[in-house]
């Protein structure tokens, strides 16, 4: 394992950025907080990133406490990695990063890869309350956990019980939500989000 490199500065920026800065490593932690992702699926939803890269960034986040690898019993029996506490504390990091970078999204590029649950930070950060989400989109299905405060807090596919609410709308609405273009209530009543589903969160976005 190559030792850790360091600012060598005084400072808890600086201390951070030696953990979580090198190339990769945050958007590795966006993927881990759907939970614990195999190896080939994760290589697989971070288009561009060398297999000796992946490898390296998880080593050094396993080092430095941000993630674990453990192996799931039989019949599974593969090797999964999942953030520790530690490494769910960067969730707030990210959605900061996100909004920052928001107007740096503009239009999809025809070069840009894209994942139906790349979206559910953003849609996250749009929402309050709490409650299990299912998104439907053109390119896929994923479901939010709204307000959760431990666990995953996004997933791939259908909700994996009956959701709070159902979200069904476009790529271009998703995209404008998460360009801050767009609010989801705005989008609700507008038309551009069609919501069913009997639980509270469900309620409160068609009263919006």
């Amino acid at each position: 394992m190559s030792p850790r490199r360091s600012y060598d500065q005084y400072c808890s920026a600086a201390r951070a950025l030696d953990a979580v800065g090198d190339r990769w490593t945050l958007l590795i932690v966006r993927e881990l907080l759907a939970g614990p992702r195999r190896y080939t699926d994760l290589h697989a939803d971070l288009p561009g990133v060398s297999t000796d890269v992946l490898a390296g960034r998880l080593r050094d986040m396993e080092r430095d406490g941000l993630a674990t690898r453990r192996r799931l019993p039989p019949p599974g029996a593969a090797y999964v990695y999942e953030l520790t506490s530690r490494g769910r504390e960067l969730l707030p990091v990210l959605q900061a990063l996100g909004r920052w970078g928001e107007g740096e999204l503009g239009e999809r590029r025809p070069t840009d890869a894209v994942r139906a649950h790349w979206f559910a930070l953003p849609l996250l950060r749009a929402l309050d309350g709490e409650g299990l989400l299912e998104v439907h989109l053109d390119e896929g299905d994923f479901h939010l956990y709204v307000g959760a405060e431990d666990g995953p807090v996004h997933g791939e596919g259908p909700a994996p019980r009956e959701p709070d609410a159902r979200l069904v709308l476009d790529a271009a609405t998703c995209a404008a939500v998460a360009r801050g273009e767009l609010g989801v209530r705005d989008a609700v009543r507008a038309g551009r989000i069609a919501v069913s589903g009997e639980g509270t969160l469900a309620k409160a976005l068609r009263e919006a």
